[in-house]
């Protein structure tokens, strides 16, 4: 998996297919994988600690070692069986990551040390790999339970402490309740007819069965073209029978130039890493690289096409955010990079139908609005006479039947294997699927049906000792995950560490700091180009979502600034220290 466009990852209500010939079944929910494997240690009822941590992706792994490094009782709740978050979840045929080694790891000495990676963009199995050696480092597994789904958790202020909950009945308490779902946690599956009367093998991405499912000689559907379409795409196209990829939008893709990497040069390496891990959170996205400091028309026609041609070649995401820096602000500056870009990737197309579908003369919609996906041979799959690109935007799938998918015209296609890549309830959808409560019983779902609100991206008023990572109004789809993890996860340890220093019960950020937060969010959104379509960073591909801006749309480095600013007074918070509540 990637950290996308079109998709996302972890909640209670998620919506799941999984219907095999052997076995049919329709998962709805994430609550249904909860259960308990032990009764004592982290699995044991009525936990009491210091700090619970959910999720065990790279946000929960990095969260577990910054808070035990400070002495706190920390325990970790994850949904899967095992420690890597999303890279547990997703292991769709082809899935990889879309940022590249070194910078898409975490900075922990011990572990870089007792690390190395194949190539600069691991895959699903390098990831799992990765998440290996932390826990052989760090000893988390010890301290963490799995298969544990929260479905619901309430602050009480007279004890000053989190009551949570769990699928399988277990009660727990924290003083401090971090959330680490990440932007990815709760699938999305358009309300389909008949889903279940499908007689063939049909999965949602995110929720892959571990074993290989052969597509030799079978005709296959991949339903959408975000960041897991495209990944699909390239591992089943030399492989299957036939190949139908149905697309509502193009995926306006990027070479990623993935390379395979030595042990030894990586050991040489690593005396630079902390100075590039440094550096990467002084970047707009949390790369080794930002924008530049020219705008488009500072250039020449000709000094631009060898601008753009160096970022093409050198790959990543450079063409996104290291390109000219008034481009995700100038339509006439975006046109360019525009027609660059379709330039670049018509060539690799045969025949102009395909040419027009997957990378139209005309823009679908600003380039670089939505998070252009990483790939290495996607375009290309459609050279081979045994896949095809459907545009259904004009004509919609509207259910299944015992053979295939029935669409809008009445027409009908039968299929043996079918992947639905329809994403997620992208950035909230892993907060609100998991029963969280404010202080007055409000659920954070009803709450963010409208709108999200946050304080700084990392709390969420009325919902006291309560952190998240990663998620609503962050950097987050804007930003590179372990940068951005690192920079909110200092902040967070840092604020605990203060508040039991000073004896503090619990801080509860404001309403009016909160609607500040939202204040700056829209304007930084707001004078760029992003608003201009609706996209994961615009509310998502789930229709009913609100269109809004949910991420933090001026870069790391300003975002760093900005939440280190309210410390150390906690400013825009109500600070609460024995029975004396103060406004800070």
């Amino acid at each position: 998996m990637t950290d996308t466009q079109d998709e996302s990852m972890l909640g209670d209500q998620v919506k799941e297919v999984q219907t095999t010939i052997t076995n049919p079944k329709l998962r709805t929910k994430l609550s249904e994988y909860g259960r308990r494997e032990r009764t004592d240690g982290p699995y044991r009822d009525n936990l009491e600690c210091d700090a619970l941590v959910v999720g065990g992706g790279f946000a929960g792994v990095f969260m577990f070692w910054s808070l035990k490094k400070e002495g706190l009782d920390v325990v970790m709740y994850e949904a899967g069986t095992d420690l890597g978050g999303t890279w547990r979840w997703n292991c769709y045929p082809g899935a990889m990551v879309d940022s590249e080694v070194p910078e898409y790891q975490l900075s922990i000495p011990e572990v870089i040390a007792a690390h190395n990676w194949p190539n600069n963009y691991p895959n699903y199995h390098d990831l799992r790999d990765y998440f290996d050696t932390c826990d052989r480092v760090l000893n988390i597994k010890e301290h963490t339970a799995f298969e544990s789904v929260v479905t619901e958790a309430q602050f009480n202020t007279d004890e000053a402490r989190w009551h949570v909950k769990t699928a399988d009945g277990r009660n727990a308490k924290a003083k401090y309740l971090v959330v680490c779902a990440g932007f990815a946690a709760k699938r999305y599956v358009p309300d389909w007819a008949g889903v279940d009367d499908f007689k063939g093998v049909i999965h949602h991405s995110s929720f892959w069965p571990d074993d290989e499912i052969d597509v030799k000689g079978k005709k296959c559907a991949i339903i959408g073209t975000g960041a897991t379409g495209v990944q699909v795409t390239q591992a089943w196209g030399p492989q299957a029978g036939e190949l139908k990829v149905y697309q509502r939008t193009p995926n306006l893709t990027v070479p990623m130039r993935q390379r395979d990497l030595t042990v030894e040069e990586q050991e040489i390496a690593k005396k630079w890493y902390p100075e590039l891990l440094r550096l990467r959170e002084h970047c707009f996205g949390g790369f080794l690289y930002t924008f530049s400091e020219k705008n488009t028309f500072d250039d020449t026609p000709e000094e631009r096409e060898a601008f753009y041609e160096k970022l093409w070649q050198d790959g990543g995401f450079r063409y996104w955010l290291g390109n000219y820096r008034d481009y995700l602000f100038n339509k006439e500056a975006n046109q360019e990079a525009y027609n660059f870009w379709a330039k670049k990737q018509r060539a690799r197309i045969d025949g102009d139908r395909n040419k027009d579908i997957l990378a139209p003369l005309q823009m679908p919609h600003y380039w670089g609005i939505k998070r252009p996906c990483l790939e290495y041979a996607y375009l290309e799959q459609f050279n081979r006479p045994n896949v095809d690109i459907v545009d259904i935007k004009n004509n919609a799938i509207i259910g299944f039947d015992e053979t295939g998918i029935k669409f809008e015209d009445g027409t009908h296609e039968d299929f043996d294997v079918i992947c639905i890549a329809t994403g997620f309830d992208v950035v909230t959808g892993g907060m609100t699927a998991m029963g969280l409560k404010d202080i007055y019983g409000n659920t954070l779902d009803d709450q963010w049906k409208k709108a999200a609100y946050t304080y700084l991206g990392v709390t969420v008023a009325d919902y006291p000792n309560m952190f998240h990572l990663y998620g609503p109004q962050g950097p987050t789809l804007l930003s590179n995950g372990p940068t951005t993890i690192e920079v909110q996860g200092r902040w967070i340890t840092d604020v605990i560490k203060s508040c039991e220093r000073q004896g503090i019960n619990y801080i509860n950020a404001t309403q009016d700091a909160q609607a500040e937060w939202k204040k700056k969010i829209n304007h930084l959104s707001d004078i760029s180009l992003f608003p201009t379509v609706k996209s994961t960073y615009m509310g998502g591909s789930k229709p009913d979502k609100a269109f809004e801006q949910t991420n933090y749309a001026g870069g790391l480095h300003n975002y760093g600034e900005d939440i280190r600013a309210v410390l150390p007074k906690f400013d825009g918070f109500h600070v609460v220290s024995g029975s004396v509540e103060a406004a800070a």
